[in-house]
């Protein structure tokens, strides 16, 4: 059993890590640049040249907006890396009085964090920037909608000695007037930056990729506890108590199989709580509530044994009840949570999904199987128990014709 679930783990936790990333380009309508990164985030990419002999870097971002009247931003910190405040950033939306794209400058102080008034195009102080502008793709033909692809080209003057740039991007649904709004606060959206150096092209994303290690093991760890062998160990206590060939032996078993889901649940809930933690503003409420929910009903299974009563006590049967719906209860809540764990990753179409959907699948086909051939005893049982009392009552008939 621990082999079995020892590959368990490494077979989901590979499928979870290989994550499939979108594909950049080097080419636009108007420019052809040398290197292309696809960045971490919101499907989007970056495409530069860099002219070491002036120190020069031209640049083309991809981004796309996820509303007609929303933006879309990318810009460099030029002090500090994975931070948005210091940046100085350019903007691209529809300017209110004409619909027709614009690319303003801003920069992101701490008020802006804060929100203590709306953010104001500034020029960029720190920031040498030489030209800008910005496109839709597709051309004059093209129209800002939700999905449509932007590209915002600048060129900028780097320091002869630094080649390695901190840059930030993100889109919001809002702009009012000419000044954008807060952008979306998902987990995606809070970690929209990166460093990269113009002349390698190697990318370093600091603590974004920290945590998807983390939320991968957080997964993983929660999709074989709650997601399988919670549900595996009710298909045990279910199916093997009716094999009396085995006695008593059923129990220890299916103890052992939900003891060792607990635990590994507990490890993967006090993980989800440390991202929770180290993600503040990011709350995912469904998610959250069903694995707090899930957790306290395994929390109370467990205890519960601790207060069993024996065979012969009249509140066993009521003891029975509660733990029969508090079981099933978790697990109906746990598997339904590793659904929503996927989501919550955005894994829903990934291959981890579909080997976990397998592995369930399995686990149902087993207990279909199981439950028609307890039928098929049960009623055969039954039957020959009727013949039983048929030949009986027969044999007392035919004693009392002949006395």
């Amino acid at each position: 059993m621990s082999t079995t679930l020892t590959l368990t783990l490494t077979f989901l936790f590979l499928l979870l890590s290989a994550s499939v990333s979108g594909k950049c380009t080097t080419t636009t309508a108007t420019k052809t640049f040398e290197k292309c990164i696809s960045l971490p985030t919101q499907q989007a990419s970056i495409a530069w040249t860099y002219h070491p002999h002036n120190a020069t870097l031209d640049l083309c971002f991809f981004g796309t907006f996820i509303s007609p009247s929303g933006w879309v931003g990318w810009g460099i910190n030029p002090d500090t890396p994975s931070q948005m405040t210091g940046s100085r950033v350019l903007i691209a939306f529809p300017d209110p009085n004409s619909g027709q794209l614009i690319l303003l400058p801003y920069v992101l102080d701490s008020s802006v964090k804060l929100q203590k008034g709306p953010l104001l195009s500034r020029p960029l102080d720190i920031l040498r920037l030489s030209s800008s502008s910005a496109s839709l793709y597709g051309g004059n033909m093209a129209t800002i909608r939700n999905g449509a692809s932007v590209q915002i080209y600048a060129s900028v003057k780097l320091s002869s000695n630094n080649t390695k740039i901190h840059h930030v991007w993100n889109r919001g649904l809002y702009v009012q007037g000419y000044s954008p709004t807060i952008h979306p606060t998902a987990s995606t959206d809070l970690s929209s930056f990166s460093t990269f150096d113009v002349t390698s092209g190697f990318a370093t994303v600091k603590r974004n990729s920290g945590s998807r290690a983390l939320k991968v093991t957080h997964g993983v760890i929660n999709a074989v506890a709650w997601g399988f062998l919670l549900p595996a160990g009710a298909v045990t206590a279910r199916y093997l108590r009716q094999m009396q060939s085995i006695g008593p032996t059923w129990f220890y078993i299916h103890a052992a199989i939900q003891l060792t889901g607990f635990l590994l649940g507990t490890i993967g809930f006090s993980l989800g709580m440390v991202l929770g933690r180290n993600s503040p503003g990011v709350t995912y409420g469904l998610h959250r509530s069903l694995g707090i929910a899930t957790f306290t009903l395994a929390a109370l299974q467990t205890l519960a044994l601790l207060f069993r009563p024996k065979t012969t006590n009249k509140f066993r049967r009521y003891w029975k009840s509660y733990h029969h719906f508090v079981g099933y209860g978790c697990v109906v809540m746990g598997v339904v949570n590793v659904f929503q764990g996927f989501e919550v990753l955005r894994e829903g179409g990934s291959y981890a999904k579909l080997g976990y959907c397998m592995c369930l699948s399995t686990l149902v086909g087993v207990c279909v199987a199981m439950e028609v051939n307890s039928w098929v005893v049960f009623c055969r049982k039954a039957k020959e128990e009727k013949m039983k009392r048929e030949g009986l009552t027969d044999d007392r008939c035919s004693s009392g014709i002949h006395s």
